[in-house]
């Protein structure tokens, strides 16, 4: 069964933390959302294989001695557990391996069953499916504690290296879980968001080890300045609430930019923050609203915290307002109302001291430095700090902006030093041009690997989809963009709610039939699987790669040329930072500066 919303929810804001007191389950309130692909706990049903033998529960956890260090091995191993079934495998059937990536795995046992695209996959080809929890998270932990010093082997690579170790080294309890190497079965390689990157990160850095891959949502490109994660809120919220939401943020901005002492406490009070001393923190806190969008998917009802913030806003005496909005003065008025009567309970719990709950500026707060494990939060922030960014700020200048241009990256690299403060002595930039080198982002090609992505994901502006790189869908790298939200595509219900999410779901079935038979007529002396016909991929409906909401200075900017974008002021602390299109990835990839 998929899990329940305010579950969900607490997955994708680190809700592994053991020590959390904070009712969304992060470490503190002012934590980024992870990119987690959406729980799916296994159906409480008997298991059987083809045959009708009964099989262990699908929430049965296997392990695996893992190395510490690839780049060591005589550093030893340590146990990483997976989930595992046979239930629809025939001999000769793929492997089809899954990870979840920045979480604890347990949650995700569904992934080995028929209600993913994953187990659609395994019961229409004949194969067998794996849920592997990644270094770092839950249990599986090369060192007992979350210590800058251990954490040094916490890196894209050795998770690279995890997969490919784990697919050619694994000795399955299924029977002849001993020859499925990927030299004897073709593996396919799934997973949803930072998962679904991984998946491109691997079949690009190490090729020939994984046949065919599905990437949901992966967020290929490593971005420090991430403003584009609101991009698809904009695009595709309700317009009356984007408005004025746009509206009451440049309100906000102006005053606490420039305002008088009692004009900027009159905006602190309005959202119940007179309290908080820093106005980043103030501002920033504005975000969280929007971070709720997050969670929808097409089968979300009007209750969803996302659609209860704008009928707050949107809804006055009984009346919607039309696609206008209300205006500036209702709108700060109402969402204060909101969030102080509604949010901030949500957010710190009732009672809560706002210092503690949205301050940021504390380095003695005991969160910063919670170093057991299972503390999916830590885990990813390091990560976050160090390789990936994605940190969420305010549009440029010249464009509209849902949330505040007071936060910038200097805002989020400064709490790294706290999180960190063995390794990150002083802000610094996290390594996303290494990253995106090494592994490809937007530039990746690989054979047989589907992507799949929504256009109302708000990380699709770090996907193969994103509106600001024209990256061409081909037949041997099919990408394909629903009218879906993160990760939609991989719960199979959403078929049914959404045509387009369907379809995408459709067309990478035909794709991965037709690359496993591919597979099979290069290896003829192995076993065949599943015999069935597919449809030719190129009959099916493709939703395509549509680009929304481009601007044509930056869609038709020839190669050499760039849009006219300012200088952003506040940003420059080096020359590599002193102009937003060369600080920001996604403008440099299209003006090719």
């Amino acid at each position: 069964m998929v899990v329940p919303r305010a579950l969900f929810l607490a997955s994708l804001l680190g809700a592994a933390s053991a020590l959390s007191g904070f009712p969304h389950g992060r470490p503190h309130a002012q934590m980024l959302p992870m990119p987690s692909p959406p729980m799916a706990d296994a159906p409480v049903v008997p298991v059987t294989d083809v045959n009708g033998t009964e099989l262990p529960p699908l929430t049965t956890i296997y392990t695996f001695e893992q190395l510490i260090d690839h780049n060591n091995p005589s550093a030893g191993t340590f146990t990483q557990r997976y989930y595992h079934t046979w239930q629809f495998y025939v001999a000769g059937g793929p492997i089809i391996i899954f990870t979840p990536g920045e979480a604890n795995f347990q949650g995700y046992s569904g992934y080995l069953s028929n209600t993913t695209v994953n187990g659609r996959f395994a019961q229409e080809n004949g194969g067998a499916t794996i849920v592997l929890e990644h270094r770092f998270f839950g249990f599986s932990n090369p060192k007992p504690d979350l210590t800058d010093e251990s954490l040094k082997l916490h890196t894209i690579d050795q998770a690279v290296d995890d997969l490919v170790y784990f697919a050619k080294n694994v000795k399955l309890p299924m029977p002849g879980g001993d020859q499925v190497t990927p030299d004897k079965a073709p593996w396919i390689l799934v997973g949803g968001s930072y998962s679904g990157a991984l998946t491109s990160w691997v079949m690009n850095a190490r090729p020939g080890v994984f046949w065919a891959g599905y990437s949901s949502s992966g967020v290929v490109e490593t971005l420090t300045d991430f403003w584009g994660y609101f991009e698809p809120i904009r695009q595709h919220g309700p317009k009356n609430c984007t408005n004025d939401v746009i509206s009451v943020i440049s309100h906000v901005d102006e005053v606490l930019s420039k305002g008088t002492p009692e004009e900027i406490f009159a905006v602190k009070s309005n959202f119940g923050m007179a309290n908080l001393t820093h106005l980043d923190d103030v501002a920033g806190a504005l975000r969280f609203n929007l971070f709720d969008w997050q969670s929808l998917s097409p089968t979300s009802p009007r209750s969803a915290l996302f659609y209860r913030f704008c009928d707050a806003i949107e809804v006055k005496d009984g009346v919607v307002s039309d696609e206008k909005g209300w205006g500036l003065e209702h709108a700060f008025k109402a969402w204060g109302t909101f969030w102080n009567t509604t949010y901030m309970d949500l957010t710190c719990g009732p009672g809560a001291d706002v210092v503690d709950c949205l301050g940021t500026y504390d380095p003695t707060q005991a969160f910063w430095h919670n170093t057991t494990i299972n503390n999916s939060g830590r885990s990813w922030t390091w990560f976050v700090c160090n390789w990936v960014g994605y940190f969420f700020d305010g549009a440029p200048q010249n464009w509209p902006s849902l949330t505040t241009r007071l936060v910038q990256p200097e805002y989020d690299e400064r709490q790294c030093t706290y999180w960190f403060d063995k390794k990150l002595t002083k802000p610094t930039p996290p390594e996303t041009e290494r990253t995106n080198r090494v592994f490809k982002g937007w530039e990746g090609k690989v054979d047989r690997l589907f992507f799949a992505n929504g256009a109302r994901d708000p990380w699709r502006e770090a996907t193969m989809s994103t509106d600001f790189v024209n990256i061409a869908s081909t037949e041997t790298q099919p990408i394909a963009m629903s009218d879906g939200f993160h990760c939609t595509d991989l719960i199979i219900s959403a078929g049914t709610t959404d045509v387009t999410v369907k379809q995408v779901q459709d067309l990478a079935s035909a794709y991965m039939g037709k690359w496993v038979a591919e597979w099979h007529a290069a290896n003829p002396k192995r076993p065949k699987g599943v015999k069935h016909t597919f449809p030719d991929p190129r009959t099916l409906p493709h939703p395509g790669v549509k680009r929304v909401g481009v601007p044509s200075s930056i869609a038709n900017a020839p190669a050499g040329t760039a849009p006219s974008l300012p200088v952003t002021p506040g940003r420059a602390t080096g020359s590599h930072r002193t102009n937003w299109a060369l600080r920001n990835p996604m403008i440099r990839q299209v003006v090719r500066v």
